[in-house]
């Protein structure tokens, strides 16, 4: 399957007390995606459910965790899981707005 590339880089920046990270680097690794991440994150973030950083923060999770879910859809992990991530999928795709008027 052809994939766009990404570089992922996650750096400490503090812990949950406000005290500067102890981390010397950051954790940084390489992975594809069949979608364009950048371009889904940015969407999320127009979309207005939620402020931009929690917006890009749910799109590039959830785009992570997706591909890596399809690449091993067979992994005994993910069978409970698969149909409820590929309804909330739908959901979100649907809108704020269609959610707010359905929320079953």
């Amino acid at each position: 399957m052809k994939q766009h590339r990404y570089r992922i880089t996650v750096e400490h920046l503090a812990d949950a007390h406000g005290n500067p990270s102890i981390h010397a680097a950051p954790l940084q690794f390489e992975t594809g995606n069949h979608d364009d991440i950048l371009a889904i994150a940015q969407r999320m973030r127009g979309r207005g459910d939620f402020d931009p950083d929690t917006a890009t923060a749910l799109a590039i999770g959830l785009k992570l965790f997706g591909e890596v879910m399809l690449e091993n859809r067979g992994h005994p992990l993910f069978a409970e899981l698969a149909p409820h991530f590929r309804d909330f999928m739908k959901r979100l795709k649907q809108g704020a707005h269609t959610l707010q008027n359905n929320p079953s």
